[in-house]
């Protein structure tokens, strides 16, 4: 079975909120080392940047604003701790200490992917979407669940009836719909709000694209400070992840879906 949320989901929300930090980082900086975090709802933000790149705050105020207008956002950013930028400092190394996994994706996670966006392209509001083996069940806010029965007749659709979502009904937070993003690959860490040093960022886009590729489980399990991985140097694929990234338009438009 498996669950997908789409972009207006308060944890998308938060998500893309912490990617659109990261792309504003990697404006000033090449290779910035950058680590966001953000819980928004009911009116508040809270949003804690550690960040080697310079990043003023009433940038991060107007991409708040603009993907959760009206809240009251409190901003924290402190510099990159010495230690952890000391890994970086002359060759680029594994971020973090890890295992990760990637799955081939099956073809139930294909057509709820589907689905889901099928749905957002009509109703661009908080919706979650489920499907097994028995049952499609499709909760989108802001849609006349009649509507939605009429293009999926055998779904089980809003079953407490119409209703409204986001912020003002349910908390965001950072990294908290790592299944929606990522499948059965989810293991540790998040893909959410950091730089390609991060081993959460790279390994898991790696892995999951190799498994693609190969049709076959990937496991990794990293140290930080390593050099090569997976027998291929970490420049190699931070260089892969690089590329996935732009090939999307950024990590902003990585948050809102995640890898599928």
């Amino acid at each position: 079975m498996i669950e997908k949320v789409n972009p207006a989901h308060p944890d998308k929300i938060a998500d893309r909120i912490a990617g659109a930090i990261v792309d504003l980082a990697y404006k000033t900086d090449d290779a910035p080392k950058i680590a966001v975090e953000v819980l928004i709802g009911h009116g508040y933000g809270h949003v804690v940047i550690e960040t080697s790149a310079p990043i003023d705050k009433t940038d991060v105020a107007f991409i708040v604003e603009r993907l959760a207008p009206g809240i009251r956002v409190f901003i924290q950013i402190v510099p990159q701790d010495a230690h952890l930028a000391k890994n970086q400092a002359k060759d680029i190394r594994c971020g973090d200490n890890g295992i990760f996994k990637g799955m081939p994706l099956t073809e139930e996670q294909k057509e709820i992917s589907k689905i889901a966006r099928e749905i957002y392209s009509t109703y661009p509001f908080d919706g979650k979407y489920i499907l097994d083996e028995a049952r499609l069940i499709l909760c989108q806010s802001h849609a006349a669940t009649s509507e939605l029965k009429q293009k999926y007749p055998h779904a089980e659709v809003n079953p407490l009836g119409d209703w409204t979502g986001g912020i003002d009904v349910d908390s965001g937070a950072t990294n908290r719909k790592l299944g929606s993003d990522m499948a059965d690959s989810v293991t540790g860490g998040g893909l959410h709000g950091k730089d390609l040093s991060k081993a959460d960022v790279t390994l898991n886009i790696y892995a999951f694209l190799k498994a693609q590729e190969t049709g076959q489980p990937v496991t990794i399990c990293c140290a930080i400070g390593d050099d090569t991985i997976d027998g291929h140097p970490y420049s190699e694929l931070v260089a892969i992840a690089a590329e996935y990234i732009k090939s999307i338009g950024g990590f902003e438009k990585f948050a809102e879906w995640g890898l599928f």
